[in-house]
Parts: structure tokens; C-alpha cells; sequence
């Protein structure tokens, strides 16, 4: 039943874990390789859908529907967790968090673009206005007045993982619209299935070290895929289930980058330079117009 009240404390509590994952990518990137974390938290993350799927009673019926549902299940299991995130980890391995993350928040803006070419969406004014709005923003945010160079601390590389990893995020939720599993369920099953296959390229890129990880970046992978890539996606559709009105409940996501650069400055350590703030509200600018556009 809607539950206004429940449907906020879920999504503030899920956007607090968001919240933080940038500061946790940073700081168990300082002890596993990206693709090692991956891996790890890709384990984590199906034991964490397993036991929720468990308690719920479907556990079971989740694992059987895998005899027909593999079919799916594997290439979506291959773009996430498997790609994705080794592309966003890549990014965050190379570019400083305060970069990586709000690059990597333009994804929404991204999928607007992708609906509009695979699911014949038309684009507003008002579309192509957020759009100019967030990419100008990623621009200040990277160029800091400096064009690239060593002064700035962005590698071009980095930047262009970041957006890749936007457009892999969009092309995942446009090829799940067509997908009729349970959300949860459907989750779990990715992360099972792609586990074999990131083993595999894990032991090809850094071989057995890669499966006796130090214990900071095993209980990084932890949280990471407990709570990032597990829970916290069950606990926003919760939010969404309860919501007596979905866009009271999503408007709550601009608050995840401003919270995540207080994580940032006081537990990583970066110094937030004034071309974040700059850019970040352009961003967020966008995505509000966006998000108003598509409530008109």
C-alpha cells in the first residue's frame, strides 16, 4: 500500500548509500585492480540479492527460472555487473572522484538521448536544453580553466570511460524495458550468471593474485557489492513501490552529488577544486529541467 512516509526514509536511505560509493570506489582501488574488484564485489552483491531473494521466499523459484531465463539473463549479466562496471572502476582508478562521479551522474541525460534514436522517444526543447546544460558542466568540471594538461589531474582516458560508462548504464535500462523477470529476481540472475565469465577475465588479466585480495580491499568489494550493486537497488524500489507519487520519491536523487563531495573532501581527501561546484550545478541543472520536463 502507498506509504508516503516509508517511501522517503527508503529513498533517503538509498541515496545516503549512493552517496558514498564514490568515496569507497577510491579508496579499494588503493588495494585490488579494478577488474579484481569487479569480481569480488559482483560475489558479494549475488550472495546479498541471494539472502533477500531467500528471505522473500523466491530464491528457489528465482535459480529455476534460470532454465528459460539464461537466454536474457547472460547478455544483460555481461553489461552489469561485467562491463560496466570495469569501465566505471577503470574511470575512477584514473580520474579524481570528484570528477568520475558527476561525469558518471549524466547517465539519466544519456539514456533520454538513446530512448529517443532505440525507442523512437521524441526529444523536447527542453531535452536538448538539460542535455547542453549537463555536458557543459562535465566540460567545466574537467577542463578547470586549464584545457587538458598535467596541472589539471584529468586523464583523457578516464573522462572518456566515465561517459562510456553513461552510455553502457542507458543502453542496460533501454534493454530492460523489454524484460519480464521480477526486478530483484532478474538482478540476481545476471550476477550468477556472469560470475563464471568474470572469473575468467580476472584470471586472464591478473591471474591468481586476483583471488587473494588484501583484507581492505576484500571488505571494500563488500560493501561495494553488498550495498551499491546489491541492496540499495531493492531498497529504491521499495521507495518507488510505496511512493503515493514516483516523482516526489525520485527528486530525491539530486541530493546524492552534493552529499557525495562532503564524503569525498572529508574521507578521501580531495581538495574540491571551484570548477566542481560549478559544473556539478550545471548537471544538476540539467537533470532537474529534464526531470521537469518529463513531469509536465
Amino acid at each position: 500500500m502507498p506509504d508516503q512516509k516509508r517511501a522517503l526514509a527508503y529513498g533517503l536511505a538509498t541515496v545516503l548509500l549512493w552517496s558514498t560509493m564514490a568515496t569507497a570506489f577510491k579508496l579499494t582501488l588503493r588495494h585490488v585492480h579494478p577488474a579484481a574488484l569487479v569480481f569480488w564485489a559482483s560475489v558479494f552483491s549475488t550472495i546479498a540479492l541471494g539472502a533477500l531473494l531467500a528471505v522473500q521466499g523466491r530464491l528457489i523459484e528465482a535459480l529455476a527460472g534460470l532454465r528459460t531465463g539464461w537466454r536474457t539473463a547472460l547478455p544483460l549479466g555481461l553489461v552489469n555487473p561485467a562491463i560496466y562496471y570495469l569501465v566505471l572502476f577503470k574511470a575512477y582508478d584514473l580520474l579524481p572522484a570528484q570528477v568520475a562521479q558527476p561525469v558518471n551522474y549524466t547517465w539519466a541525460i544519456t539514456l533520454s538521448l538513446l530512448a529517443a534514436v532505440f525507442l523512437g522517444h521524441r526529444l523536447t526543447r527542453l531535452d536538448v536544453l538539460a542535455t547542453a546544460l549537463a555536458y557543459a558542466g562535465v566540460v567545466i568540471i574537467s577542463l578547470r580553466g586549464q584545457g587538458f594538461s598535467a596541472e589539471t589531474g584529468i586523464s583523457l582516458l578516464g573522462l572518456a570511460l566515465a561517459l562510456g560508462s553513461t552510455l553502457l548504464w542507458a543502453g542496460y535500462w533501454i534493454a530492460n524495458t523489454k524484460d519480464t523477470r521480477s526486478p530483484v529476481a532478474g538482478l540476481f540472475q545476471n550476477f550468477l550468471l556472469s560470475l563464471p565469465v568474470l572469473a575468467a577475465a580476472v584470471w586472464a588479466i591478473e591471474g591468481a593474485v586476483a583471488f587473494t585480495p588484501p583484507a581492505a580491499g576484500l571488505l571494500g568489494a563488500a560493501y561495494i557489492g553488498t550495498l551499491e550493486m546489491g541492496l540499495s537497488f531493492a531498497l529504491w524500489l521499495a521507495a518507488l513501490k510505496h511512493a503515493t507519487h514516483a516523482g516526489s520519491v525520485s527528486t530525491l536523487i539530486f541530493l546524492s552529488p552534493p552529499i557525495s563531495l562532503v564524503f569525498i573532501h572529508y574521507v578521501l581527501g580531495e581538495t574540491i577544486h571551484p570548477n566542481t561546484y560549478w559544473g556539478l550545478g550545471l548537471i544538476l541543472l540539467g537533470l532537474g529541467v529534464q526531470n521537469w520536463s518529463r513531469m509536465r
